[in-house]
């Protein structure tokens, strides 16, 4: 699921609630990951969520561990029946992949959303994990404004296009670049191996990093933008301005 490009950086920085549209996909015209890069990275699926007028439907968000307990994704991937994001008791039950690159039978790390925060100030949630994850490195947040001409990776979950889009079964990458930024949003482009390469449905929560090793420093957070592919600007959170509420929770 990804907010749609007509919902501006004010309506979500003023903590208004969120119309969720058709969900956003993975990588659009990226890279598979290879085995072992980015364990990181996280697939969030939710295959029954509920609607106000009692059925129900699945998605899914990317996102990544920032914390041994807690995972980093966007605000919109978890709310009421009416569309407005909500903290407490995770409201739907939710499953997290870690540790991997494809989503198959015993590959990577298991686990279950207890418990969501949501930021408030720009689409971004926490997501604690019913256990901790001790054996991957997680993101660590970055503390200083993205700067314009900044490169960073995406790595995420998504679908490869919007044409009857579905969650990958690989994890996807591409390298993109900082075109600009507000109070809470940065905007990016793709840069390789296309210009179009861009974030698609199920792509909500994926990570913007600079890669260290197999860790690296989260810049932003996947939030929303064109259907996929697209070399227009993508609307990410930022997280430094979230450091130390970050902080607070995942200690």
């Amino acid at each position: 699921m990804r907010l749609r490009a007509a919902l501006s950086a004010a309506f979500l920085a003023a903590g208004a609630a969120l119309a969720v549209a058709a969900p956003a996909s993975a990588v659009a015209n990226g890279n598979d990951v290879a085995p072992g890069e980015y364990p990181f990275a996280a697939k969030l699926s939710m295959p029954v969520i509920p609607r106000a007028d009692g059925t129900t439907y699945s998605s899914g968000c990317s996102g990544s561990l920032i914390a041994p307990q807690w995972i980093i994704t966007a605000g919109h991937c978890f709310h009421d029946v009416n569309r407005k994001p909500v903290s407490g008791p995770v409201p739907y039950g939710t499953s997290v992949l870690l540790g991997a690159t494809t989503d198959e039978p015993g590959k990577g790390e298991r686990r279950q959303v207890t418990e969501v925060q949501q930021a408030g100030t720009n689409d971004v949630a926490l997501a604690k994990l019913d256990q901790p994850v001790t054996d991957i490195t997680p993101l660590t947040v970055s503390p200083a404004a993205p700067a314009t001409g900044q490169q960073v990776t995406l790595a995420g979950w998504g679908s490869l296009t919007e044409v009857s889009p579905k969650p990958s079964n690989k994890l996807q990458q591409g390298a993109m670049q900082v075109v600009g930024s507000d109070a809470t949003t940065v905007s990016v482009v793709g840069i390789a191996p296309k210009k179009d390469t861009s974030a698609c449905s199920y792509d909500s929560g994926a990570p913007y990093f600079v890669a260290e090793g197999n860790t690296g420093r989260l810049v932003s957070v996947e939030s929303t933008g064109p259907n996929c592919p697209h070399s227009t600007p993508e609307t990410t959170a930022r997280v430094d301005i979230l450091a130390n509420w970050i902080a607070t929770h995942t200690a």
